[in-house]
């Protein structure tokens, strides 16, 4: 599953099997994990769905701050103590979601939950997974982002057997102890290294062969002040808007399609939907050619998703056929919306730059899809399903948008620099 090409003693494909696991916890336990503690701590108290379901934003909510500041974190802790304290904060606050007995304390472990989350999400693979690779970055990207999907697929239900066979405090601690013993013991072990420490080169290639493949034109693009780029302003909005987009879908699909397939059904159909999720990212982690424009590749794999709403608008909710190749579709863009932004990032920004831009970016897209789920339960509940699809894909449009805006952007960036640096050159002379 992870390949050594080249270089057999290369340890980043090492390296990309350890993001993997941690994604496969991070997802596993912050982000599919809410959902199933949502309904066992609504069963245990009878509390107001509307209180228990708060949680889960103020979980999401809760990580932003956490997210943005990341990069400091990591330069002032290191990988490995940044990676396991996130982990222990986050089994602690899922802890303190199964040990809640008033809405105050199960609002305050989801502050700790959503605290802990960010150190084993999206920021953190990227960190883990980059100083390893250059140009095969996307290829490792790929297949590290893949333990997202894999966290749902065994977490969901592992969730839901732990809790009815030993009740919701001891499913916590199961899971805590076991994540906490095989992060801590990847964290001491491998997450330390470095490809300096070690004597290798990135991708695993002698120096020559990862010269100027960082960018598209191989020259570094330092940016003053973010907020007044617009490369990173539509990139932030891209992703923002593909994610709301997203994540309201997911939270929506099931109950979707129950009318027509029935709760089994459903069931199989959304593990159809991880699957392409897979699929899709492998696609175009691996098949991606070097030079092409990313917001192009990230603008058509949301035109995808966008399709598949529209089939599945055009099945009416009842055509079984229809309604999966519209699941399929939506599901070949979900890994992407996640893994091409920083690789997007990475092509578009000096490498001074990049690891703030991918931890403001997540942050961003975070604090949007929050609210996803209630947005889009909303809108099913005064409107219809076919208007939440469409939201969804009037949504993802606008991401389309966003993305290729944005490549105009950074081409005009490019051109100033390069006269700035002619005319420096110039004057020098």
């Amino acid at each position: 599953m992870f390949p050594h090409r080249h270089n057999p003693d290369f340890y980043g494909w090492r390296v990309v099997a350890t993001a993997f696991v941690v994604a496969v916890f991070g997802w596993g336990v912050g982000f599919y994990g809410p959902p199933v503690y949502l309904e066992a701590v609504r069963q245990a108290h009878g509390w107001p769905i509307a209180i228990v379901s708060g949680a889960v934003t103020v979980h999401f909510l809760a990580g932003v701050a956490v997210i943005a500041s990341l990069p400091a974190l990591y330069r002032r802790f290191g990988l490995p103590t940044v990676t396991l304290g996130g982990a222990v904060v986050l089994a602690l606050g899922v802890l303190g979601w199964s040990c809640a007995r008033e809405p105050w304390q199960l609002y305050a472990a989801a502050l700790v939950s959503g605290a802990g989350w960010p150190a084993l999400g999206a920021v953190a693979v990227n960190t883990i997974v980059a100083p390893w690779f250059i140009a095969k970055r996307p290829a490792a990207l790929s297949m590290a982002y893949n333990g997202a999907s894999i966290g749902g697929v065994v977490f969901s239900p592992l969730w839901v057997v732990l809790i009815g066979k030993f009740g919701f405090p001891a499913a916590t601690l199961i899971v805590g102890v076991g994540m906490l013993g095989i992060l801590g013991a990847l964290a001491g072990r491998v997450l330390r290294q470095t490809p300096d420490g070690m004597g290798q080169m990135p991708d695993g290639q002698p120096p020559a062969a990862t010269t100027g493949v960082t960018r598209r034109d191989g020259a570094a693009f330092p940016v003053a002040r973010l907020t007044r780029d617009p490369a990173f302003l539509t990139l932030s909005l891209g992703m923002a808007l593909a994610l709301f987009a997203q994540i309201g879908l997911i939270a929506q699909l099931i109950s979707m399609l129950v009318p027509a397939l029935g709760e089994q059904g459903a069931g199989l159909a959304a593990g159809l939907s991880t699957a392409a999720a897979i699929a899709g990212r492998l696609l175009v982690g691996w098949g991606m050619p070097s030079g092409i424009d990313r917001r192009r590749v990230a603008a058509f794999s949301l035109l995808v998703q966008a399709v598949g709403c529209g089939v599945l608008m055009v099945s009416g909710g009842t055509g079984a056929p229809l309604l999966l190749l519209g699941v399929v579709l939506i599901g070949l863009g979900i890994g992407n919306a996640t893994s091409l932004p920083p690789l997007i990032a990475q092509v578009e920004f000096a490498s001074a730059d990049a690891a703030r831009v991918v931890a403001l970016i997540v942050a961003i897209s975070q604090g949007a899809y929050a609210f996803a789920p209630a947005a889009f339960g909303l809108l099913r509940q005064l409107g219809s399903d076919n208007i939440a699809l469409a939201l969804a894909a009037a949504v993802q449009i606008g991401a389309i948008g966003a993305y290729l805006l944005g490549s105009g952007a950074y081409s005009s960036r490019k051109a100033r620099c390069h006269a700035a640096c002619g005319s420096d050159d110039r004057s020098r002379a």
